[in-house]
């Protein structure tokens, strides 16, 4: 007697929701197996070097939390946006929002106490990422036009600006290398623990990643945003107003996304320059996305982005294998994630 399934579409069992980012990994990992040995590498060694190196001493799993901050901070912006039925591309350019007023302010803040500069660079890097994410919002909203499209647009218009600034009024009088002014003392993050670059901003990432998990939860506007996300038609029945949903929804999201640019100003770099983002704003789609719109999901899925990050640096000093290892691995991961997420909305039942 054969054994015969069938998909069909009806939500999943949550056990099964719950394995998808597992799954997602683990195929990934696998598909990562075969490039290595394309490029006769040892994939257990290379294994070694980006999952349990990076935690072997303190400085290195550190370094794992340093590079998960902005992380934590980006996939909790679009987890709350994607949870909301609004598909923000826009973390990178609200980010680079975010980092060009805390490079501004950081010049602009020495004379203050570090107690009052520093809560202010957040206020203005929160408020440049929601200006950033005003104009699709409004498109959006007003004009049906696809928030995909514009938000994505809106990244490389920010990157054209910055690219003027420092090439233009932030360019270094002296060596005419093409970064903004070293920020004030005063605004720069404390450091949580001694001889590491940990800095505050890990907090105020974790915090915020709180946040959305409250909003989302545990607040009305959270029921109306996941009723969005959910289905128009039938939040629309229910008597939400969807137009002035998304658009709260895409504004507090470009915010937390614009929290990300402080932190690297402030905290590691202390001026800004063309490269300070290592993608961290589409990384944050991934980061979303494999922790299923789970803020606590999304913020260990930043966590392993971070460790992975981290680990890619340990295989190109360790094995000579190129630094990009750590991208190409993260690229995987989105696309196989985005394929294996459409199996929420189905079932596997068995033909009797």
């Amino acid at each position: 007697m054969k054994l015969k399934f069938r998909l069909e579409r009806t939500p999943s069992p949550f056990w099964m929701i719950a394995l998808l980012p597992i799954v997602a990994v683990l195929i990934t990992f696998i598909i990562s197996t075969l490039l290595l040995l394309l490029a006769k590498a040892n994939p257990f060694e290379t294994f070694y070097y980006i999952l349990i190196s990076p935690l072997s001493s303190r400085t290195s799993a550190l370094e794992v939390l340093v590079k998960a901050t902005p992380l934590i901070l980006t996939s909790s912006a679009v987890t709350l946006a994607f949870a909301s039925g609004y598909w923000n591309i826009g973390a990178e350019g609200q980010f680079f929002a975010g980092a060009i007023a805390a490079a501004f302010l950081g010049t602009q803040l020495g004379g203050f106490p570090s107690y009052f500069a520093i809560p202010l660079m957040f206020l203005g890097g929160f408020c440049a990422g929601m200006l950033w994410a005003l104009i699709p919002a409004w498109l959006k909203v007003k004009l049906n036009v696809d928030e995909v499209v514009t938000t994505l647009l809106m990244n490389y218009i920010i990157l054209f600006f910055l690219s003027y600034l420092l090439n233009g009024p932030w360019r270094d009088p002296v060596s005419g290398w093409p970064q903004s002014p070293t920020i004030a003392p005063s605004t720069m993050l404390p450091k949580l623990l001694e001889r590491s670059r940990l800095h505050l901003g890990f907090l105020v990432a974790i915090a915020a990643m709180i946040v959305v998990w409250f909003i989302l939860s545990k607040t009305s506007l959270g029921l109306r945003m996941r009723a969005v996300g959910k289905g128009k038609d039938a939040a629309r029945f229910m008597g939400v107003n969807i137009g002035r949903t998304l658009f709260i929804t895409a504004l507090i999201s470009g915010g937390i996304a614009g929290l990300a640019g402080v932190t690297e100003v402030a905290g590691i770099h202390f001026h800004i320059t063309d490269a300070i983002s290592d993608g961290f704003g589409y990384t944050g789609i991934i980061g979303a996305t494999l922790g299923n719109l789970n803020p606590w999901g999304a913020g260990v899925a930043a966590v392993f982005l971070g460790l992975i990050a981290t680990g890619a640096q340990s295989v190109s000093r360790s094995m000579d294998l190129p630094v990009f290892l750590g991208n190409v691995v993260q690229a995987l991961l989105l696309l196989v994630t985005l394929s294996i997420i459409l199996l929420r909305n189905y079932s596997i039942k068995r033909v009797t």
